[in-house]
């Protein structure tokens, strides 16, 4: 269940501008967050990655809960031109829709976009916002908030992974049991997995830590908004660490409310870098609605949909089972496993029936 806070931290990061290289607003959000609460230790690492970590000295090899501080949007250069970080499609920018900049000092200035260069990732605005400014489509703001369930918000990739990774160190950081549990919260996902990469490379990461990566994925017909929390067995890169992603879906099967457990492959994920370095890692996913902003995307990719720039959403319902999910995870993940596993059950099988090879 959620509670007022969880859903206030919630709501608050998935407003907040953002883009890859550019995640000042939310970092000083969760800085914030951290000064509030005594004993929470966070540095950044070589690369402006956050790391954070409760008052308990570990007692097994570190988990970490990952998420991204990035989501897909505008920089502005010179003389009206702006530059897209992130991945959408080409019609999305068509049809002069508006956009908003987050200058440093002052109110947010709304225009639009009045030009696009799809093959250049360029285009104008009609506004005069300073080189360097940050956007973002604009929506009315009548459409967003959280009704019946359902968040709509400017950017649910990947700041509900956000919050919902500083709801688990919340519930988690006062148990001296679980001061193996901290977050990695990383930047410029949206680019290529950037700072991920440089976690490993930089050496931000134990060599025995497990990662689960919390990510909003593209829902689809066959992983509804509203079904629950996906456990990732990979992306449309690679697949997870095998025996993580098991305990987790192990652990998942546990709770009293649904889950899911799906080949997620709408888009790529962290644990992919992860994985490709050497590190056990999986994901733990919310099925996100009209994602990177893409409204009405299945039409839109059949061609027969109006491709108009719209808030993301996921279910409130499915953001509680993932901290739920979570939580159980860091208290779980290294309990000893009852009855046999599965290598000791394909084995048992082969005596049973090694007879018919001979």
């Amino acid at each position: 269940m959620l509670t007022n806070d969880d859903r206030a931290w919630l709501e608050a990061l998935t407003h907040l501008p953002t883009i890859a290289g550019r995640e000042e607003a939310v970092v000083a959000f969760i800085e914030g967050w951290a000064a509030e609460r005594d004993g929470v230790a966070i540095r950044r690492d070589l690369a402006g990655n956050l790391v954070l970590s409760g008052p308990h000295p570990p007692r097994r090899p570190p988990l970490l809960i990952t998420a991204h501080l990035d989501h897909p949007g505008f920089v502005a250069g010179e003389g009206g031109a702006v530059s897209f970080r992130g991945g959408m499609g080409a019609p999305y920018f068509d049809g002069a829709p508006a956009v908003e900049f987050f200058p440093i000092d002052g109110a947010p200035v709304v225009g639009t976009l009045t030009t696009w260069d799809a093959d250049a990732g360029v285009g104008t605005v009609d506004v005069d916002v300073a080189p360097g400014t940050i956007g973002r489509w604009h929506f009315d703001p009548t459409d967003l908030g959280i009704v019946d369930g359902v968040l709509r918000a400017p950017g649910c990739d990947d700041l509900a992974g956000v919050a919902a990774a500083l709801s688990v160190l919340e519930r988690t950081r006062t148990d001296p049991d679980l001061g193996h549990v901290g977050l990695l919260l990383t930047r410029a996902e949206e680019v290529g997995f950037v700072g991920a990469i440089a976690a490993c490379v930089e050496g931000t990461i134990a060599p025995d830590a497990r990662l689960v990566c919390l990510e909003t994925s593209r829902a689809f017909d066959w992983a509804p908004v509203g079904a629950g929390p996906v456990v990732r067995v990979g992306d449309r890169v690679s697949v997870f660490t095998p025996e993580l992603t098991d305990r987790v879906s192990v652990i998942a099967g546990d709770l009293d409310r649904p889950t899911q457990r799906k080949l997620m492959d709408g888009g790529a994920c962290e644990a992919t870098a992860f994985v490709a370095h050497g590190l056990a890692a999986t994901c733990v996913c919310l099925p996100l609605g009209n994602y990177h902003n893409q409204g009405d995307l299945d039409r839109v990719e059949a061609g027969d949909g109006e491709a108009v720039p719209a808030p993301e959403y996921i279910a409130l319902d499915d953001h509680a089972g993932l901290v739920e999910l979570l939580v159980a995870v860091a208290r779980r993940l290294d309990e000893e496993r009852e009855g046999e596993g599965l290598a000791e059950r394909l084995v048992r099988r082969y005596d049973d029936h090694k007879h018919l090879l001979t």
